[in-house]
């Protein structure tokens, strides 16, 4: 069994200075911490030693306070947003302005086999395109209009099969959320 340099309480008074460290209400503390913000409310307030995982979040948050903004999720500034995820994981979130045909990206993840572009941080509007295509079925084939006819679209369109299908895939636990 291991032993860790973590202390097993944290108290009220940590809490509160390390939400205002990092500029966060309690409420957008207690979002990014996965509590409820009535929880943060008692941890700042209480006068007794505070436990449980929370200990460890602090410790962390404390010697590395930029994963706040790291995990933070911007406004979006484009009429559409993906986000692509592993399972439950957000990857990559991409925000798109097809009018203009401009993309902009943010990783979520060091895992580049994980990232919607890979390397790639600065994706154009026509590898975009080819990401929405490689999460579709194929473009050819005997069997392209069947697909369509049973998601009820009419001709083939990256983006309105992903609207129906998310994005799966037989082979992976990849998926697309759209919102527009």
């Amino acid at each position: 069994m291991h032993t860790y340099a973590i202390s097993k309480t944290i108290h009220s008074e940590d809490i509160k200075r390390l939400r205002k460290m990092l500029g966060l209400t309690q409420r957008e503390f207690a979002s990014f911490v996965g509590v409820s913000h009535k929880t943060v409310e008692r941890w700042e307030s209480i006068g007794e030693p505070i436990t449980g995982p929370i200990t460890t979040i602090v410790r962390i948050l404390w010697e590395q306070p930029g994963l706040a903004e790291y995990y933070s999720v911007p406004e979006a500034s484009f009429p559409m947003r993906l986000w692509y995820m592993h399972r439950s994981e957000i990857c990559t979130l991409i925000d798109v302005d097809e009018m203009k045909r401009v993309v902009r990206i943010r990783n979520y993840t060091n895992r580049i086999q994980y990232r919607a572009f890979g390397i790639n941080e600065a994706p154009t509007f026509n590898e975009y395109l080819e990401f929405l295509e490689s999460r579709c079925f194929p473009r050819s084939g005997d069997k392209m209009k069947i697909r369509l006819q049973e998601l009820g679209i009419p001709f083939y369109d990256p983006l309105l099969i992903i609207e129906k299908t998310q994005g799966i895939m037989a082979e992976d636990e990849f998926w697309i959320r759209i919102e527009k």
